[in-house]
């Protein structure tokens, strides 16, 4: 034991009192040899009366490990003088790696440990940035900053890397010698040629949008740039032209473009022949060339009028097709009285009247061909189209399944009618093997099969046998299949099932519990004791 452990708050540097102490270490000493020695004990002396107060990880450490050999006074008191290489104390000392600094230890670490540094105070840090900030001993500039030697200070702060502050005001040469692509962005493919320097069109706030001023290019020049290679020039549907863009356009922007009619002296047709202007379509209606009789110079379509009276011939003299609209493939076959039923104000609505139409002769004209027929989703029926719908329209649509006896999946398909949701169980049956009109709820299946047994007394959901959710039972001990014990094996109990003396039944000479079994007087099975007429258990039986 270690004197100065014993008694490291309490030694004095008079000699009579460190003999005093020394003696009672002993005494200690002699009284414990035979036990292991105790932790060792508190001090009670209070250490703050010495004006330096212990906290964090100072209260933990032995009294020698600071006052070495026994020597209180002049116990160094300022961190650099403890933890320094070559300190007499011998506390742990600042690593080769440590970042260049002052030697005030606090301002970054507490007591409480060295690492992690509570807080790091820049204004302790001896160098420049870049000696920490060198990309090993703290991060440094990654392979994508711009290329520069200012210190890492000029913009940014001690708080966060990011934001940056960059002023664009201290800057000597033209913006191209960062922004060339490489070093800051440049200008893209896409960009007008040009050898301007950036500043020319572009603010250092943003690079869109971009001002260029147009008030200094001559009038009539526009070509000299707006050529297709420097900026957007005509495009190949542009009427054909020598004037100067100006002459229809403006400089904000190219559409809409100015151009106006009233200057026009000649008819229209002088430009709108299709060459010089667009002209007449194919399908145009056969007329003298007055543009004008029809259209506006603000647009051709739609056009501003069109005078039917003043239109020679039947209306199918022009709409046939090709000069105008004509009866659509779908029409209903009729003749090429195209008035009967529509007007010269709109095609649609037009007017028919269904009264003169036969019963059950709808498919003569509903066809899908003539007129609308049934689409691919209608139920599968030869009935008239009037067996269901009205002339008034099709939908509603009433539809009586008295008649229908058999093949719902005919049309509950999912398709042509509501068919089987997704966790219906899987099965070929017809719908009416369950189902009856006029609601899908409640089940009116009844099993035929020979292996059912039977509803029991407790109603069973389908999934109770049908755990696979399909019309196959699942027999949980297919080896006594049809029998009871197919089901019920499991739950199956030898005690009640004597068959001779102590020897009971095996649920596989069991298999049927509604048959009858015996007990027998030995193991020869030839003497009948007790005999138990079937059925002992019934399907409908609430318990065994």
């Amino acid at each position: 034991m270690n004197i100065a452990t014993v008694s490291a708050h309490h030694v004095c540097t008079t000699p009579t009192r460190m003999r005093s102490a020394f003696g009672i270490a002993l005494l200690l000493l002699s009284g414990l040899a035979a036990a292991a020695p105790p932790p060792a004990p508190r001090s009670s002396f209070d250490h703050l009366t010495t004006g330096f107060e212990l906290t964090g990880r100072h209260r933990e450490a032995r009294c020698e490990t600071c006052h070495v050999d026994a020597v209180f006074r002049g116990t160094p008191r300022d961190c650099a003088e403890c933890h320094e290489r070559g300190s007499r104390v011998g506390a742990g000392a600042r690593p080769a790696s440590h970042v260049r600094s002052s030697n005030r230890c606090a301002d970054c670490h507490t007591t409480a440990g060295w690492i992690p540094a509570s807080r790091f105070d820049h204004s302790q840090v001896r160098g420049s940035c870049v000696s920490c900030h060198d990309g090993v001993r703290a991060s440094g500039k990654p392979q994508t900053h711009i290329a520069t030697s200012a210190p890492c200070d000029s913009c940014h702060r001690t708080t966060a890397w990011r934001p940056a502050g960059f002023s664009h005001d201290g800057v000597t040469g033209g913006c191209f010698a960062c922004h060339n692509g490489t070093t800051a962005t440049g200008k893209g493919a896409s960009h007008v040629a040009t050898t301007a320097d950036c500043a020319t069109c572009h603010s250092t706030l943003a690079w869109t949008p971009a001002r260029f001023d147009h008030g200094g290019v001559a009038a009539g020049s526009c070509g000299t740039c707006h050529n297709g290679v420097q900026a957007t020039g005509k495009p190949a549907t542009h009427l054909p032209t020598s004037a100067s863009c100006d002459s229809c356009h403006r400089t904000t922007a190219w559409r809409p473009a100015g151009f106006s009619h009233d200057g026009v002296t000649g008819s229209c047709f002088a430009c709108h022949n299709g060459t010089t202007a667009t002209g007449k379509g194919s399908g145009h209606i056969a007329t003298t060339n007055s543009c004008e009789s029809c259209h506006a110079t603000s647009a051709w379509r739609p056009a501003t009028r069109v005078d039917h009276t003043q239109v020679s011939g039947s209306c199918v003299s022009c709409h046939n097709g090709t000069t105008a609209t004509g009866k659509g493939a779908s029409h209903v076959q009729s003749d090429n009285n195209c008035d009967n039923c529509h007007t010269t104000t709109a095609w649609t609505p037009a007017q028919f009247d269904h009264a003169g139409i036969a019963a059950g002769s709808c498919a003569s004209c509903h066809n899908g061909v003539q007129a609308t027929g049934k689409p691919v989703t209608h139920v599968p029926t030869t009935a008239s189209c009037d067996a269901c719908h009205s002339t008034l329209a099709w939908r509603p649509a009433r539809f009586d399944h008295s008649g229908i006896t058999s093949g719902c999946l005919g049309c509950h398909n999912g398709s042509a009618a509501t068919g089987k949701p997704s966790g219906h169980m899987a099965t070929s049956r017809d719908c009416n093997a369950c189902h009856t009109y006029p609601a899908w709820i409640p089940l009116t299946f009844r099993h035929a099969s020979a292996e059912y047994p039977g509803d029991h007394a407790r109603a069973l959901i389908c999934t109770a046998c049908h755990t696979t959710n399909t019309d196959q039972a699942t027999w949980s001990s297919p080896a006594y299949r049809p029998n009871c014990a197919g089901c019920h094996a499991a739950d199956f109990k030898p005690d009640p099932h004597t068959k001779y003396g102590n020897v009971k039944y095996t649920v596989a000479e069991l298999r049927n519990c509604s048959g009858a079994c015996h007990e027998y007087a030995d193991s020869t099975l030839t003497t009948i004791s007790r005999r138990r007429a079937g059925p002992q258990h019934r399907v409908r039986d609430t318990g065994f």
